[in-house]
């Protein structure tokens, strides 16, 4: 990986939508919860890809808000293979000096895979290597408006003033505060939208799209949306003038 990339230009974040498990599923004749299980081996992938890369954030979006509309039985497999996975890869994150994070309504949770979650990351607490933050029950209009009734919170409590709010105070109140915008966004399945994924946090992000359903998805597919990543000029509105000067 390390010979096709330009080593001083890895993304700090990257952000992952992995789409595709019941597609994948549909197509091999099985249930959607077949997809999902075959996914993990590309979730460890994206991981030790990213760790090996000397990526510092990896954040997955694992489950959405509107997930808890899909049919029941999906749901409480999706919520095992969760609490399954977490308990099978602390050993290899403290083994790499991984930490674990995660973003999202957790409380609304089954209480197994918030415990399990919970325990995980108390474990790799300490790891200062690559930061896995799992976005779990997480939307960005959902996390938008736990950010505004916070920010609301403490103008009522007199602790800020309306003319005090700014990006960064904003910013400190979501739910990514303390952790630097992902730089590329990968999103797999072929779709061409980001599904209500970090809409603050994506605001300049570099977006790269694979027809590669995220059961297959394995280090190369992470290493060509890198170096796609590596071929765009990132210009913030400034002009293309202006950066290279």
């Amino acid at each position: 990986m390390k010979e096709v990339l330009d080593l001083k230009r890895i993304p700090k974040h990257i952000a992952i939508i992995m789409d595709g498990n019941g597609r994948w599923a549909k197509k091999k004749g099985a249930m959607r919860i077949f997809g999902h299980r075959n996914a993990i081996q590309a979730v460890k992938d994206a991981i030790e890809g990213a760790e090996n890369l000397g990526v510092k954030f990896l954040t997955l979006f694992s489950f959405s808000t509107e997930n808890w509309s899909r049919p029941q039985e999906e749901i409480n497999g999706l919520m095992e293979l969760l609490v399954k996975t977490i308990t099978d890869e602390v050993p290899m994150m403290m083994k790499n000096n991984i930490r674990l994070e995660s973003i999202g309504d957790l409380d609304s949770l089954p209480s197994a895979a918030y415990e399990k979650l919970m325990e995980a990351k108390r474990t790799t607490g300490q790891n200062d290597g690559l930061t896995v933050i799992l976005a779990l029950s997480y939307s960005g209009q959902w996390e938008i408006t736990q950010a505004t009734k916070r920010i609301a919170q403490k103008i009522s409590e007199g602790k800020l003033k309306v003319e005090d709010i700014n990006q960064q105070v904003v910013a400190d109140h979501l739910e990514t505060a303390g952790i630097p915008d992902p730089e590329l966004m990968i999103r797999t399945s072929g779709e061409f939208r980001i599904s209500n994924f970090l809409l603050w946090q994506l605001a300049y992000t570099e977006l790269h799209f694979t027809p590669v359903l995220w059961p297959d998805f394995r280090r190369e597919h992470l290493v060509a949306a890198i170096l796609d990543y590596q071929q765009r000029e990132r210009r913030f509105g400034k002009t293309g003038e202006q950066i290279k000067s």
